[in-house]
């Protein structure tokens, strides 16, 4: 079974870097983009999803809030919160929630280390 991956973010070039890295990482796993919380929440209402990787600084609802609201219906999904606002605060708010803080710029190897943890969680069917 194909694994999904929603890339959450109000920027559309963070979405294509995002889906990019992604694809250099694990070039058949599915992607999903949603331009808002509000679109990730309804594409997680209609289908599987088995990781997210959302944006921190969104205008209708942070990357921390929606981790938090996905947190609530999907318990051990894995969350990558992404932003180049790498303070103390957002870090641990991501933690609270269960969620791993990627920072920007988005590459291979900022991504690699939850891709990879992603992945064994999946195939351990922990996810």
């Amino acid at each position: 079974m194909a694994t999904t991956v929603l890339i959450v973010d109000d920027s559309k070039l963070a979405r294509i870097v995002a889906g990019k890295t992604l694809a250099a990482l694990q070039p058949e796993w599915e992607r999903i983009e949603a331009g808002n919380a509000h679109d990730a929440l309804a594409i997680l209402s209609e289908r599987k999803i088995d990781l997210a990787m959302i944006d921190f600084n969104m205008p209708d609802k942070d990357g921390l809030e929606l981790a938090a609201e996905l947190r609530v219906t999907h318990p051990t999904m894995p969350i990558a919160v992404i932003t180049a606002n790498i303070q103390d605060e957002v870090i641990a708010r991501a933690r609270e929630v269960n969620a791993t803080f990627v920072s920007k710029p988005l590459t291979e190897d900022g991504l690699r280390g939850f891709i990879s943890g992603a992945a064994l969680r999946l195939r351990s069917g922990g996810g």
